[in-house]
């Protein structure tokens, strides 16, 4: 039996309540720009790009954006997707991190994104945040993460 873990929680009671697109099938459009809230509820930045696996249809990562003012100075952090938790009553996401580990984590400029590619970069990032790679499923009779193949 396979369980997949890099998917994202929804809680609250907006599935429940919403008509039409609900939190269970959006529109990435309408995740940007909403709050993100660490483990102790402090605001850690706002959500600026989804990230997809083109070849999986899988999403990837948040793209963060945290720090700075009006957008200046902000650092960008790739967040796994599976570290989001997405809180519908309060329309906000919630990180499974501490304000502290999400001002320490490992980030980059507008500038000069990293390749969201290269495994190694990707490890880190998730290691980082204490996931596994989206790429990966939990095989629940061996207790062992596989990579799993794109869906063509």
């Amino acid at each position: 039996m396979s369980v997949n873990t890099s998917q994202m929680n929804v809680v609250g009671k907006g599935a429940a309540t919403a008509d039409g697109p609900g939190p269970d099938v959006m529109a990435a459009s309408t995740l940007d720009g909403n709050n993100v809230l660490s483990s102790e509820g402090d605001d850690v930045g706002k959500i600026k790009e989804i990230m997809l696996d083109v070849a999986s249809g899988r999403i990837a990562y948040a793209v963060l954006s945290s720090g700075g003012f009006l957008g200046i100075g902000d650092k960008l952090l790739a967040i796994p997707w599976s570290a989001l938790t997405l809180d519908t009553d309060n329309k906000c996401f919630r990180i499974s991190a501490t304000t502290d580990q999400v001002k320490n984590a490992p980030g980059f400029d507008k500038d000069a994104w990293p390749s969201m590619v290269d495994r190694s970069w990707a490890d880190s990032i998730h290691h980082y945040y204490g996931r596994p790679p989206y790429w990966q499923r939990f095989e629940q009779d061996d207790a062992t993460y596989r990579d799993v193949p794109p869906t063509l």
